[in-house]
């Protein structure tokens, strides 16, 4: 019965493939189906982008805004097809196609055996992020590891998927329950990490929030990131995404500290806002727009 219950799955899994094996140019062109489809027809979520937008940009005229939006659509469909082709897209496109400057800032960290948070974002295509092992392959053979912290999705069919999707540069994918618990013992190990964190999401339920200016709006953000950071004494990064083009990225690693202990309370949490707020700022159409990242109201005093 469980075989018969995920037929639709594996018929879909399969699908995927086959669209992964298609060259860029055909995927493109889908994408822009895709694009008219959820723009047009659809409107997926199309009040909440246009509200973001409005609240985060008042000094944008209207015709601005729109024109970020439809940006913001074009990139969300290329993300989709992007992250399919991780099915089957290899080493040397994958690395003709995303670069990391400063990257040797990750390797000198992992050659002292340091652990490295890294700070991310929802920014396009930030899925394709994990290929930053590429670009370290030597620290890996002797033993580093490149890491991600996720939150484990409710379906757990699509959970495995995205899983062998994120691990397809051999980086290893580390739930958010047992983060700390992990990098601990990695540390106890003498494994030296480079670990992402997507630290721009909405504080779930009993996170610590602390409060910031960011983009116009009194917002409360995650400090969970830089509390890791500070009691396990790890070096702060920032991964600042750039897209050069139609499926050309690059990210540039911006040291944020050596040593995350010798920071002040929230140096880290504020850094990281406001370098993300000059990556949005720069090209607005790659953030993920249509999140409510504004849903929980800050009370008043805060």
């Amino acid at each position: 019965m469980g075989f018969i219950r995920d037929i639709p799955y594996h018929i879909l899994k399969g699908f995927l493939h086959v669209v992964a094996f298609m060259p860029f140019w055909i995927l493109y062109g889908i994408a822009d189906i895709i694009f008219v489809l959820m723009y047009f027809v659809i409107r997926y979520r199309r009040k909440m982008v246009r509200k973001n937008l409005a609240e985060c940009f008042p000094a944008k005229g209207g015709k601005e805004r729109r024109i970020i939006e439809r940006k913001f659509y074009r990139n969300f469909a290329d993300y989709i097809l992007e992250t399919i082709k991780l099915m089957h897209i290899s080493d040397s496109s994958m690395k003709r196609r995303f670069k990391f400057e400063n990257v040797e800032i990750l390797r000198r960290l992992m050659d002292e055996g340091r652990g490295t948070v890294a700070y991310f974002s929802h920014c396009f295509n930030w899925e394709w992020c994990p290929s930053v092992t590429l670009y370290c392959t030597e620290q890996l053979a002797a033993g580093a590891l490149m890491c991600q912290i996720y939150r484990p999705l409710r379906n757990g069919k699509f959970d495995s998927l995205m899983l062998q999707l994120r691990s397809r540069f051999h980086s290893v994918s580390i739930p958010k329950k047992v983060a700390l618990r992990s990098l601990l013992q990695y540390r106890r190990d003498g494994i030296p990490t480079v670990t992402g964190f997507m630290s721009d999401q909405k504080p779930s339920h009993g996170d610590a929030v602390h409060i910031v200016d960011f983009l116009n709006r009194r917002t409360g953000v995650i400090t969970g990131t830089e509390t890791l950071a500070r009691r396990l004494g790890m070096a702060v990064v920032y991964f600042d995404m750039h897209k050069l083009g139609r499926g050309k990225y690059m990210i540039d690693v911006r040291l944020m500290s050596e040593n995350g202990a010798d920071t002040p309370e929230y140096y880290l949490t504020d850094n990281y806002m406001q370098l993300l707020q000059e990556t949005i700022e720069r090209n607005p159409s790659i953030w993920l727009w249509s999140h409510n990242r504004w849903k929980n109201t800050i009370p008043d005093g805060k």
